[in-house]
């Protein structure tokens, strides 16, 4: 089984702390900008950032169709915290002014942004992940949270009564930020996912 090539999106946001993670696990790391960089890589991870930002700046990079293509290709997708509102199909509480919040709309569930505080109310909590021993140090930094998940989605952790990580169909998405810590089981999980592809 060869090691997968996985893209970190380096528009905006903590995509040089998830390269870091996937580098320390032996994967082939590529920045994605352009929907050309895409091509070859097993999986792309969409980092924690400011979502409205990343939104425009996947417009303006015209990089939604490619991501779109990419998965319906066979590609797996992981988003974190901002990324995680990217990929989701209904998005609550964005910028008036900003209106309807772009998506990828490949997740059936709705995500309500900043579920839990402002950037004053960020906190680390000990979360039980499904498929992993012990528990996980999960960053939450104006975390979102899944308020409605649909047919086919798997639940894999939650927190006061709230999903904060789901899978369904190669798409994995995490309303915390799992690269500002040391723990790497999280990007191992991801990079297990994409070798099947590359095997």
């Amino acid at each position: 089984m060869r090691a997968p090539r996985i893209g970190v999106l380096a528009l905006q946001g903590a995509f040089r702390e998830h390269r870091q993670r996937l580098e320390s696990l032996g994967a082939a790391v590529t920045e994605v900008r352009l929907g050309s960089d895409l091509e070859g890589l097993h999986g792309l991870i969409l980092p924690g950032g400011e979502s409205t930002t990343m939104a425009r700046l996947m417009t303006e990079y015209a990089l939604w169709e490619p991501v779109r293509a990419f998965h319906a290709a066979g590609g797996h997708l992981w988003g974190t915290c901002a990324g995680a509102i990217l990929l989701s199909r209904d998005v609550l509480g964005a910028p008036p002014q900003f209106g309807r919040q772009d998506s990828l709309n490949l997740l059936d569930v709705t995500v309500q942004r900043n579920a839990f505080g402002r950037q004053i109310d960020s906190f680390t909590t000990d979360l039980a992940v499904r498929g992993l021993e012990g528990v996980f140090p999960a960053v939450f930094i104006r975390a979102p949270a899944f308020t409605r998940v649909g047919g086919g989605v798997e639940v894999l952790a939650g927190y006061r009564g709230q999903a904060v990580m789901v899978q369904a169909d190669r798409v994995l998405a995490s309303a915390f930020h799992p690269e500002l810590t040391g723990d790497t089981r999280l990007h191992a999980l991801f990079v297990r996912q994409c070798a099947v592809v590359s095997a």
